[in-house]
């Protein structure tokens, strides 16, 4: 009995050290934290469970939105972050040399720090993978690369034509067709290797890997703890054979490309093989991969988003499609006419459509975050917006949340691709942060455009589309009532994944007279 009382009462003693711990901890974190006088939900001041939990239901950006609605411009999401609202903020974050890439970046694979463009936080290394990737992606090499993005393209538009064919035809799910079109095309660009997702099944697996992936990123930069307990590797576990399989396709798509010619085809290692180096690294798989990786994620995600979301706009408001449509239409001849040059840059609707697409349903829609250089020689303080910012708070501004600001956008619910045809000063651009500004601003800005561009021309040029009928044509839709942030009809819905991911929408397509026959030679070679 003595030594259960003894092991009792040390139990007890631990029990109520770890409670006033905990107590200690809150009350800092509340009352006596530097942050303690900015706003937000008071989990949110305590822990950073409020962050992970909205993270975990990929809802992060609606919450954001909503506690910016009802604390202010600035709020604290969790014990040591801050998020602002404001075109000052972005600007004063993104465009500020003596803010980096959070230290959260190398979370989900601290084996990877700085080895590619995407967990660089050092200035210099960020720096020199920029210059890499922004060559490949540059608006040269994509006049180099375009026949071979056409080519994807023109696929796509066959499976258009296919499922236009019957009596009754086929709704397509767009955000399934663009998923497999934009990785094709970022596929060939960064191992110069086909993966025929628009063709075939076999390797689609490939996509449920890289969003799982993203996801669980997503949740780590809310609850760093998560590392130390290797979520990773338990659902690593429980994805074994997607993940496995995406590992054994990748490492023979790169080792398949290192045995090449670096000039066989233009693809991101005719450019690696050449780029200077360190002396002390050297070009290897790791490195290619880290890379190419990078590509694949965001060269696919990104521009996927905005295709699913701007087909869903334009099929859902008339008077912009007919607009549409009317320019495509009368700037070209034959479809193929249809590439880039000074007809395509002409076609200024296209532009705004697209863009207002970027706005309303943005493909990165949370908050990238940033922190003090830790090399900072500044000993000023840091100022955000007006605001003293102390160190070692992470800081940052939710694209999502800044592209609904009122302020900025009127109706900011309402597709309006006309607001970026009127002058309406330098805000409302400023305010405009689909690619980021600054030196950490997204490299494949041309390449996006390039493929958005192309494919919805030449969609509106073979086809008319709209709205499946019944409830497979309200996928994508928000719905009246949803209390989530998911309420409104009209707003193509995106779930926050650190990029974005969607679902829809369903489109029916009819060919427009005998403009689709230019397609119909090829249909034949093309099988589901």
């Amino acid at each position: 009995m003595d030594i259960l009382d003894t092991l009792s009462g040390y139990l007890v003693n631990v029990s109520f050290i770890i409670v006033a711990c905990f107590c200690l901890v809150l009350g800092y974190r509340l009352l006596l934290h530097p942050l303690k006088n900015f706003p937000g939900p008071l989990i949110a001041r305590l822990s950073d469970f409020y962050g992970t939990f909205f993270a975990i239901r990929r809802d992060l950006h609606l919450v954001t939105l909503r506690d910016h609605q009802k604390y202010g411009p600035v709020i604290r999401q969790g014990p040591n972050k801050l998020v602002f609202n404001s075109v000052g903020a972005f600007r004063d974050i993104h465009q500020n040399e003596r803010f980096t890439k959070s230290h959260l970046y190398l979370l989900g694979d601290p084996s990877i720090r700085n080895k590619g463009v995407f967990t660089a936080i050092d200035r210099d290394a960020h720096r020199s993978r920029r210059k890499l990737i922004g060559q490949v992606i540059s608006e040269r090499s994509m006049r180099n690369f375009e026949p071979t993005m056409t080519a994807q393209i023109d696929i796509f538009l066959r499976q258009v034509l296919l499922s236009s064919q019957g009596l009754e035809p086929e709704a397509l799910k767009m955000s399934e067709r663009c998923r497999y079109l934009s990785f094709d095309i970022v596929g060939l660009l960064s191992f110069g290797h086909e993966f025929h997702l628009q063709t075939s099944s076999k390797n689609r697996f490939i996509l449920q890997s890289i969003e799982y992936l993203s996801w669980h990123a997503n949740v780590l930069f809310q609850l760093p703890l998560l590392s130390w307990l290797r979520t990773g590797m338990i659902l690593n576990i429980l994805f074994f054979r997607i993940q496995m399989g995406t590992y054994s396709l990748l490492e023979a798509v790169i080792k398949q490309r290192l045995g090449q010619d670096k000039d066989a085809v233009h693809d991101l290692y005719s450019y690696v093989a050449d780029f200077p180096k360190p002396d002390t690294e050297k070009l290897d798989q790791s490195y290619f991969r880290s890379e190419a990786s990078f590509l694949l994620q965001a060269g696919s995600d990104t521009t996927s988003t905005c295709l699913s979301a701007t087909f869903f706009y334009l099929s859902r408001n008339k008077m912009c499609y007919e607009e549409l449509a009317r320019e495509i239409r009368s700037s070209f001849n034959f479809g193929s006419e249809i590439r880039s040059g000074p007809a395509l840059a002409k076609c200024h609707y296209l532009r705004a459509c697209i863009d207002e697409a970027l706005r309303m349903s943005p493909p990165a829609p949370g908050t990238l975050w940033r922190e003090q250089y830790p090399d900072d020689k500044n000993s000023g303080p840091l100022i955000i917006d007006g605001h003293l910012i102390p160190s070692k708070t992470q800081v940052g501004v939710n694209i999502y949340t800044l592209h609904h600001n009122e302020e900025y956008f009127p109706d900011s619910f309402s597709y309006k691709p006309e607001r970026w045809l009127t002058p309406t000063g330098t805000q409302t651009n400023d305010a405009f942060a689909a690619f980021l500004t600054g030196p950490r601003g997204c490299a494949g800005k041309a390449m996006a455009y390039l493929e958005a561009s192309l494919v919805l021309a030449k969609t509106l040029w073979y086809f008319d589309f709209e709205p499946a009928s019944g409830e497979l044509g309200k996928i994508g839709m928000g719905k009246n009532g949803n209390r989530r942030g998911r309420n409104r009809e009209g707003e193509f819905q995106i779930y926050d994944v650190f990029t974005a991911t969607s679902d829809g929408p369903y489109l029916k397509f009819r060919p427009r007279s005998y403009y689709w026959k230019d397609l119909d030679e090829a249909t034949q070679k093309i099988s589901e």
